[in-house]
């Protein structure tokens, strides 16, 4: 069984529109330009025939990754998580103890994650280091580039 993706109702809804919108827009308007280009003639050396089918192929691709996503959605109510402990939704106030620098992490859902304000989803290596912990609490997170050293200042729900 594929892993669930945990998400906000605010995210699912989100991504069923995004997926309509690519469905009904971007895929209508792709198809129409594949049906003229194969009035050109010679499908061999239409290179606008091909450009086309293989814009409708990735476009595709994409629909259903986004719709795999939707298929294995974990809707979580942040309201229901315990306060006294890292989850999602959580905003983490934490402590580099390598290079003694605070930084904020919020632990997010599919689709409203943004690494550059330090939104991470709750599946990544740092959210799932994160996980469970408290205040106090001091992890080690093993991550591609070696491991992340943290001590838990404060954790934050604003919901």
């Amino acid at each position: 069984m594929p892993d669930r993706v945990p998400m906000t109702q605010e995210a699912y809804d989100k991504l069923a529109a995004e997926i309509d919108h690519m469905e009904n827009v971007e895929l209508s308007a792709i198809v129409e330009k594949v049906a003229a280009a194969r009035e050109e003639g010679d499908l061999k050396e239409n290179a606008e025939y091909h450009g086309q089918r293989e814009m409708q192929g990735m476009l595709q691709a994409r629909i259903d990754q986004k719709k795999f996503d939707l298929s294995n959605a974990l809707i979580l109510d942040p309201t229901k998580i315990n306060k006294d402990e890292v989850g999602f939704g959580a905003t983490i106030k934490v402590v580099d103890t390598d290079i003694d620098m605070e930084e904020e992490i919020t632990l997010v859902g599919k689709g409203d994650e943004d690494y550059d304000v330090g939104k991470y989803l709750l599946t990544s290596p740092i959210g799932q280091g994160l996980l469970g912990k408290k205040v106090g609490d001091e992890v080690e997170i093993p991550i591609p580039k070696g491991t992340l050293k943290f001590k838990i200042l404060e954790i934050n729900y604003d919901f």
